[in-house]
């Protein structure tokens, strides 16, 4: 608060649009969570207003009355105690009058009208404090007490703070989009599961024995086939390198086996694309091998067409495509790069039966290559088509999910785009014999030369995360939230508490750049303390799953990732209509019940007490060199003489039989038993009657599902003390 003495008329303009009603402009600034309820006044709602400002991290707040009789008393400040409070309020009389409670910065609120309606506005943090951990289920109970009641008061504040929607009282269930062909397969697939248990049963143990049978295929096939050598080695590569990037990615929403589907798609997309290169070639009268086509031929047309699953996503998941974090467009692109660099990479290892260019760097995000000098020095570094398609897929998730910060971050993509085709364009040149313009090379410098991609990537990552996790916050009205309580509650109370106190002391006078960037720089440690937060609860809940076995362990993944798809889709949404999936009612019913299977039933609050423009044609052109020996002309080098030196391999030495078995292995292995499992046979069941059961071990236990399976059948031997990493 200012050094004079504000009025009491100053607060409440800039937080109330009337002495029983918050501001609904104030509420939209920053993402506030709002909840109305009905308590009594007394001493209890006190308490949880302290407790609300104490987890904001303040020692005072800011507490006037909001009618209009009352607009030129000063404002009070009083600090974090029950009983000043209380004296306050008592010292006003003994008739009831509206009062706000509000923290310095004006980002929470809490309004006291003189009847029981209370209304709480700010931080998820706060408002917990008030309503309880389970904030849609306090603006339900909230909204089924102003149908039953009626009012003009109680009805108003539903509609107003959008617990019910504007309309007659029997439209209770809002009209929303229709569901899309991948909505309709899963629900075709979950009707499967409950109408049809035995033949679903069945098929996982079809799966099963065919995911096995397919690994077992693959590991014979060299014997017969040496040149299918490296398919094995660069598929487990790829299912590394996806699961890396899975598991820094906290905030996704794509499932495991999404991904690996789109990589099977992106291996797809290497014929098209090899067309595409070739009829180009044609049109344009170049050699196929020649540095025309190695570069503005080749590296157009493959940088654009990896992007292809990110444009086909909205047509054939129009609704899912706006429930997207902003790591999942990340995580899609690089499934698709990845898938790519598998074809490529095979086609060409395979045709020169060679296996030795599976990749260079270790096992840390694995694929990249580099091209060494007779001499020993590096010529080119190229960190693989699934990094730099996925730093692409990065800028467009930010610019795409964090538009309301700003038109600045659509900058994002062209840079990603020209440091992708930048790493391209020097790898091809090196490989035609050529080396860039001066210019270009002086460009590709600053951006890193290649070997900053990854780093790159991680840090853009990690701001898809943060931002992932930030929105996810707002979105706590409608959201059901994680068994147990946050964890990190220090850590969150610094933060805001740090926040606040420096938000005050930012001018508003200054220009609104200078002020956005000040307050921007003050909130990174309220977002951070939040993300960190968010991942510890995720995976303290995890953790506890799977102390209670592989089934609690599995539902606690899905419900997590449902979650998460939830609440981007209502952040995302701002207010339009959008199509939740599972169904709200299905994702409540399954956090109630994870919270009681895991002990965690929610308790607490005074409620429960009761693909962008592409750049490379602005470069300039490559500088034709003599070719430079030892530069690993071997490595491939773009989808077109993948293509044909495969076409040559199979017409003169290669089996097609065997190819044809390795083929067949590796898409079966990409796109099916990969997915969290549904079943999980009991152990006394299998012990009775192993036999019998065996089908439904080889269910839950393809050669994707080994990693899921191992964690739950680990969990219980977890110490007992695991069960204390959160609290109710």
């Amino acid at each position: 608060m200012e050094e004079q003495a504000m009025l009491a008329r100053d607060l409440v303009l800039r937080v109330c649009a009337g002495p029983t009603e918050l501001d609904p402009q104030w509420i939209r600034a920053g993402g506030k969570v709002t909840t109305p309820f009905l308590v009594p006044r007394d001493r209890n709602l006190v308490r949880a207003i302290i407790a609300a400002g104490r987890s904001m991290g303040v020692d005072r707040l800011l507490v006037c009355r909001t009618r209009a009789e009352f607009s030129y008393e000063a404002v009070t400040e009083v600090p974090l105690d029950t009983d000043t409070l209380v004296e306050l309020i008592r010292g006003w009389g003994n008739t009831p009058t509206d009062f706000l409670v509000c923290v310095e910065d004006f980002s929470a609120a809490v309004l006291v009208t003189a009847d029981e309606l209370t209304v709480a506005a700010g931080p998820p943090d706060f408002v917990r404090e008030l309503v309880g951990a389970d904030i849609p289920q306090a603006r339900a109970h909230f909204a089924a007490r102003a149908r039953a009641e009626g009012g003009a008061t109680l009805t108003r504040a539903a509609q107003l703070y959008h617990c019910v929607e504007p309309g007659a009282r029997h439209a209770r269930t809002p009209r929303g989009p229709g569901p899309d062909l991948a909505e309709r397969l899963a629900r075709t697939a979950d009707r499967a599961r409950e109408r049809s248990p035995r033949a679903v049963r069945g098929l996982r143990a079809l799966r099963g024995s065919w995911g096995w049978l397919m690994l077992v295929a693959l590991l014979l096939v060299p014997l017969a086939e040496p040149a299918l050598r490296p398919v094995l080695p660069v598929l487990a590569l790829t299912y590394l390198l996806l699961f890396q990037l899975a598991w820094l990615s906290r905030s996704r929403t794509v499932s495991f086996a999404t991904l690996l589907r789109v990589v099977a798609l992106g291996a797809v997309l290497l014929w098209p694309i090899a067309l595409a290169e070739s009829a180009l070639v044609r049109f344009l009268v170049a050699d196929p091998y020649g540095v025309l086509a190695y570069t503005y031929v080749a590296v157009p047309v493959e940088e654009l067409g990896k992007l292809a699953p990110l444009l086909l996503l909205p047509l054939l998941a129009r609704r899912r495509a706006r429930r997207l974090a902003a790591t999942d467009f990340l995580l899609v692109a690089a499934a698709s790069g990845a898938g790519f660099q598998l074809a490529e990479r095979l086609l060409t290892e395979v045709a020169l039966m060679e296996g030795g260019h599976t990749g260079t760097g270790g096992l840390l995000l694995p694929g990249g290559s580099v091209v060494h000098a007779p001499d020993g020095s590096v010529l080119a570094v190229f960190s693989g088509h699934a990094l730099t398609t996925g730093l692409v897929g990065a800028a467009l998730g930010l610019a795409i999910v964090g538009r309301r910060y700003g038109a600045w971050l659509w900058l994002l993509p062209p840079l990603a785009l020209t440091t992708a085709v930048l790493e391209h364009l020097n790898l091809n040149a090196v490989f035609a014999g050529a080396s860039l313009h001066w210019a270009t090379d002086a460009v590709f410098a600053v951006l890193g030369g290649g070997v900053l991609t990854p780093w790159l990537l991680l840090l853009l990552l990690l701001c898809a995360v943060a931002m992932d996790y930030r929105m996810i916050g707002t979105a706590a009205e409608s959201t059901p939230p994680l068994p147990g309580q946050p964890p990190l509650a220090r850590l969150r109370r610094w933060a805001w508490g740090r926040s606040i106190a420096m938000r005050v002391r930012v001018p508003a006078d200054i220009a609104p750049l200078f002020r956005r960037i000040a307050l921007s720089w003050i909130d990174l440690p309220v977002t951070l303390a939040t993300t960190l937060s968010s991942i510890a609860h995720e995976l303290a809940a995890a953790t506890i799953a799977a102390r209670r076995g592989p089934g609690v362990l599995c539902d606690t993944w899905r419900f997590v990732r449902h979650r998460r798809a939830s609440a981007m889709g209502e952040a995302r949404s701002e207010g339009r209509p959008w199509r939740p999936y599972p169904a709200q009612e299905t994702l409540t019913r399954t956090a109630r019940e994870l919270a009681i299977r895991l002990g965690l039933a929610a308790t607490g609050g005074i409620t429960a007490a009761s693909a962008a423009a592409f750049l490379a044609a602005a470069l300039p052109a490559a500088v034709v060199l003599p070719p430079v020996t030892g530069a690993g002309g071997d490595t491939p080098a773009y989808a077109l003489v993948a293509v044909a030196r495969l076409q040559t391999w199979w017409g003169g030495e290669g089996t097609a039989v065997w190819a044809v078995v390795a083929l067949v292995a590796v898409v079966s292995l990409l796109t099916t038993g990969n997915a969290v499992p549904h079943a999980h046979p009991r152990m006394r069941e299998f012990l009775r009657a192993p036999t019998a059961n065996t089908g439904a071990i080889l269910g839950m236990l393809a050669p994707g599902q080994v990693g899921y399976a191992l964690p739950g059948l680990l969990g219980p031997a977890l110490p007992r003390r695991v069960d204390r990493l959160l609290v109710r």
